[in-house]
């Protein structure tokens, strides 16, 4: 399903002519994605062309650890910002495919392949970018199990049609392949009518998943359990949007969710452990898969069997060694994430 016709036209008015760049946004929702980038990150950003760091938008940094070598899928890529971040970062041998519907983008991403590859010292592109709809991924050539990481940055939101963009992402992903993508969450359902305007829709707010419908449909399409990376309650800088749908609370999240067969709608206890080796390029000492699970170099945690199947059975196992198995069961495991203030009781296991 693709936007009715009067939306689609509306968000690439919005996208591809009234911004020029991020002065152009009335809210700040969409302009706060460098806060987690590493240090490493923000070093390759300075080889980015100025035109897309000027007219790149989003709200978190969706960018997972190790990725060389991997074929990433960048849905709503924009102007290309984070498809060139990802360019560097899976390496020659490594592939990233843009995927935006929105043409004066790309074309602006498009002008920028040679010099960027120029840039890396690549003797030829490893990305490229496609003009489509990221509720048919189908239609641009995209394979069942053909990708190893999908990521988004402050795009899902503008779909009426979330069943099938995550239907479309869990599709194309290899088992064992991870969705990240940062979002705008709501912590109610929006009311449908604030999708005729075009300044909150096209600033991520009309279009934000309720928390617990966001849960629902992941479990649909066939993952029961995702994890939150980062969250932070979205303030409101512009009165006038305030005074609209200020009613509602709204959250800019960072998320992560794999393809495993094995994975359960709570966290169960099967007597695991977890050790992380301390190999993940710029973590030696510490590595987080989540917001509560911080792996200390060399310490053992206790796991539940969801958490050891993210880090056993996906691009992450070999940095961890993981003891026990699903023998025996002790009933369920509390792997609760501390509750943020304000926030909804929503999150992953």
């Amino acid at each position: 399903m693709q936007l009715p016709p009067t939306t689609q036209e509306q968000l690439q008015e919005y996208y591809g002519r009234i911004l020029n760049s991020s002065q152009d946004l009335k809210t700040k929702v969409c302009c706060c994605d460098g806060e987690s980038l590493s240090v490493g990150m923000k070093e390759i950003l300075k080889t980015i062309a100025p035109e897309i760091l000027a007219r790149s938008y989003g709200c978190g940094s969706p960018i997972p650890d190790c990725l060389e070598g991997c074929t990433v899928l960048d849905l709503g890529c924009g102007v290309g910002r984070d498809a060139f971040l990802l360019s560097w970062l899976v390496g020659p041998e490594g592939k990233v495919i843009g995927v935006d519907m929105t043409e004066a983008q790309l074309a602006v991403a498009r002008n920028h392949v040679s010099a960027q590859m120029q840039t890396f010292g690549y003797k030829k592109p490893n990305v490229e970018f496609r003009q489509g709809y990221m509720e048919n991924l189908s239609a641009l050539g995209l394979e069942d199990n053909s990708v190893d990481v999908v990521i988004s940055n402050c795009v899902i939101n503008l779909s009426p049609d979330k069943r099938s963009v995550f239907s479309e992402i869990f599709r194309v992903l290899k088992p064992g392949g991870e969705l990240c993508f940062s979002d705008i969450f709501a912590g109610c359902r929006v009311p449908e009518h604030f999708k005729e305007d075009p300044i909150l829709h096209g600033e991520c707010l009309a279009g934000a998943l309720y928390l617990e419908d966001f849960r629902r449909l992941l479990r649909v399409v066939g993952c029961p359990d995702y994890r939150v990376m980062l969250r932070r309650k979205v303030q409101f800088d512009n009165p006038a949007v305030e005074e609209k749908i200020g009613m509602i609370d709204f959250y800019a999240m960072t998320v992560r969710a794999f393809k495993i067969a094995c994975l359960e709608d709570i966290c169960e206890d099967f007597g695991q452990s977890a050790t992380y080796l301390g190999a993940i390029p710029g973590h030696p000492h510490a590595w987080s898969l989540d917001d509560h699970h911080r792996l200390v170099t060399g310490k053992p945690m206790l796991v539940c069997g969801n958490t050891a199947a993210m880090l056993e059975e996906t691009r992450f196992g070999r940095y961890f060694r993981i003891s026990g198995d699903r023998s025996t069961h002790f009933g369920p495991f509390d792997c609760s994430a501390p509750a943020p203030d304000n926030a909804s009781s929503s999150c992953g296991c």
